[in-house]
C-alpha cells in the first residue's frame, strides 16, 4: 500500500514598512488569525503553515527559496495585506519552483462606514496591494492560480482546498515511476509517446523490464501467504463459479493472488508506482494479471493496459490528487468499448477485459473465472462489478508529436439500463457532455485515446491548473461545447504550443 505524503502550505503575506510598526504587527496577527481559521475549518486536505510577514527582497527571496527546499510544502499561498511594491517580489519569484496561490481577499467582510479613515484604508488595501503584486507575477509569465473572496467564506475555502490537491499533484508528479512489463501493444499508435520529453514535462520515469524479472518475484511467493490473501478475498467478495467446480476454481484465483503479492513486492523493491502490462507478451505468467491488477490500483497504483504508460501515470497522478478525499467514489483506468444509439438514451459502455479498479464500485462485487482469447493464457480471475452513478472526468494525455495535450472530457455515470449477464467484467456507463455527438465528435478531433483515466472526485479545472502549471495544452469539452468553437481552440492550440 502506498502511504500519503504529509504535505504542508506556506502563506505568505506581503506588507512593508511605511505605515510603521503598528500596522505590521496588525498584518502578522490577521494573517496568522487567517491561517488558524483556515486549517481550523477542516475544508482544507493539509495544513496551512504561516510565515514571518514579508516587507523586504531578501526575506521574499529566503523565504522563497527555503519553500522550495522543503520537501514538505507543496505550494505558497500569497496574500497582500497592505500595498506591497512588487519590485521587492521579483527575485523571489524567479527562484520560487513550486506552485504558487494567489488569494485576494481581506481581513475585515464588510467596509465600517461609520469609523472608516485613512488609517483604516491604508492598513486594509488588499484591492489595492494584490494587484500590484498581480501585475509583476503577470508581466513575469509566472503560472498561478487566483482565489478571489472573503476568506471565511465557504467558496472561498473549497476553492483553496481543491487547489491544494492539483498542487500536491504537480509535486508528486516528479515521484511517478512507471515500470513496464515488456512493451507496448504492437502497432497501436496511442499507447506509444515520448519518453524523455514526458519526464522533461512531468518528472516522470518510464523504465521497461523483460517479463521473467517480475516472473522471479512471483514464482518466489509461499504458498502461505497466498493462502492467507485468498482468505482475504474470500471474505471480501462473493465468488461466482459458473457451473465450476470450487477447488478448480480456487485454483484460478489462488494464481491471481500469487501475482498480486510478487509484483507489489517487485514494485516497493524497485520504487515503482505505477505499472503497465501486455497481453502479448506474458512471459512464464500464467494468467494475464486481472483481479491482480484491480487490487493494485485499489491500492494507490496506476495502471495502463496494452503498455499504455501515459494512462498508468494519469491514475497514479488523478489517485494521489484524490487521497484522504472524504466522500471520494473512485478513479481508475478505463476504456471505451461500445455505444448505446438509441435516441434518449446514447451512452459509452465503459470496461476492459479485466483491469477495471474497484474503488468505482457500486454494490456488490463478484470473483469469477473466465475465458479469455487475448493472452493465450488459463482463464483468468477477475473482480466483476457496476460502477457508481454520478458526475466524473475522462482525461485522456496524447502525444501529437510535437507536445503533450490534454483532453478533459465532463461526462455523467448512469445505471446500465439492463443486466449483462455474458459480459464477465467490471463496467461503467456514460454520457459524455454535452452530449454524446458533439461529445465523441469533440473528442475524435482532439486526438483523445480509448484507452482514459477517469475519476469522480476531482473536476475539469483541476487538471486543467495541472496542465498550465505543466506547461501544456489543455481542452474541455463539456456541456458548453460546440464543434466550431471547439475546432477554432484546437487552431489557436496549435500556434500558442508549437
Amino acid at each position: 500500500m502506498i502511504k500519503k505524503k504529509e504535505y504542508k502550505f506556506w502563506f505568505c503575506t506581503g506588507s512593508q514598512d511605511l505605515y510603521g510598526d503598528e500596522v505590521l504587527e496588525h498584518v502578522a496577527r490577521h494573517s496568522k488569525e487567517i491561517v488558524e481559521e483556515l486549517n481550523r475549518s477542516k475544508m482544507l486536505p493539509y495544513e496551512v503553515v504561516w510565515k514571518p510577514v514579508l516587507i523586504t527582497n531578501e526575506l521574499i527571496r529566503r523565504t522563497f527559496n527555503e519553500a522550495n527546499e522543503d520537501e514538505n510544502c507543496a505550494g505558497v499561498i500569497t496574500w497582500m495585506h497592505t500595498f506591497s511594491p512588487a519590485k521587492s517580489w521579483i527575485l523571489g519569484l524567479q527562484e520560487y519552483r513550486k506552485p504558487l496561490l494567489h488569494l485576494h481577499t481581506q481581513y475585515n467582510e464588510e467596509i465600517p462606514y461609520d469609523t472608516i479613515d485613512m488609517d483604516f484604508m491604508n492598513e486594509n488595501q488588499a484591492a489595492h496591494g494584490d494587484r500590484e503584486y498581480g501585475h509583476i507575477v503577470s508581466r513575469m509569465r509566472i503560472e498561478r492560480k487566483v482565489v478571489v473572496g472573503y476568506w471565511k467564506d465557504e467558496v472561498v475555502r473549497k476553492k483553496i482546498a481543491s487547489w491544494m490537491r492539483t498542487a500536491v499533484g504537480v509535486i508528486e508528479s516528479s515521484h511517478i515511476r512507471v515500470m513496464r512489463v515488456a512493451d507496448n501493444m504492437r502497432n497501436v499508435a496511442v499507447t506509444e509517446g515520448d519518453k524523455v520529453e514526458a519526464q522533461i514535462k512531468f518528472g516522470w520515469e518510464v523504465d521497461a523490464y523483460p517479463v521473467n524479472d517480475i516472473i522471479e518475484s512471483v514464482q518466489a511467493v509461499s504458498d502461505a501467504d497466498v493462502r492467507k490473501l485468498m482468505d482475504e478475498y474470500y471474505e471480501k467478495y462473493m465468488m461466482v463459479y459458473d457451473g465450476r467446480d470450487p477447488d478448480e476454481f480456487k485454483k484460478h484465483v489462488a494464481e491471481q493472488a500469487r501475482i498480486e503479492i510478487g509484483f507489489e513486492r517487485f514494485l516497493e523493491e524497485q520504487n515503482y508506482q505505477a505499472i503497465v502490462t501486455h497481453f502479448g507478451d506474458l512471459g512464464a505468467l500464467k494468467q494475464l494479471p486481472g483481479l491482480a491488477i484491480q487490487r493494485l490500483m485499489e491500492k494507490g497504483y496506476g495502471f495502463g493496459a496494452e503498455g499504455d504508460w501515459k494512462v498508468a501515470a494519469m491514475v497514479r497522478l488523478m489517485k494521489i490528487m484524490t487521497e484522504g478525499m472524504e466522500g471520494a467514489k473512485g478513479t481508475s483506468m478505463m476504456e471505451d468499448y461500445t455505444y448505446n444509439l438509441v435516441r434518449g438514451k446514447e451512452g459509452i459502455l465503459e470496461a476492459h477485459m479485466l483491469e477495471i479498479c474497484p474503488s468505482i464500485s457500486e454494490g456488490p462485487i463478484s470473483v469469477r473465472v473466465k475465458p479469455l482469447s487475448m493472452g493465450n493464457r488459463e482463464d483468468p480471475a477477475r473482480l466483476v462489478f457496476t460502477s457508481k452513478e454520478g458526475r466524473g472526468i475522462a482525461v485522456s494525455l496524447v502525444d501529437l508529436g510535437n507536445r503533450f495535450r490534454l483532453i478533459i472530457n465532463d461526462v455523467e455515470c448512469k445505471k446500465n439500463e439492463k443486466l449483462m449477464p455474458n459480459l464477465p467484467v467490471a463496467t461503467n456507463f456514460w454520457t459524455p457532455y454535452p452530449d454524446l455527438y458533439t461529445g465523441a465528435e469533440a473528442w475524435i478531433l482532439a486526438g483523445g485515446a480509448h484507452h482514459t483515466a477517469f475519476t469522480y472526485d476531482l473536476t475539469a479545472e483541476q487538471m486543467g491548473d495541472w496542465a498550465d502549471l505543466m506547461g501544456i495544452e489543455a481542452v474541455f469539452i463539456n456541456e458548453h461545447t460546440t464543434i466550431p468553437e471547439f475546432k477554432r481552440d484546437l487552431k489557436l492550440g496549435e500556434v500558442f504550443y508549437r
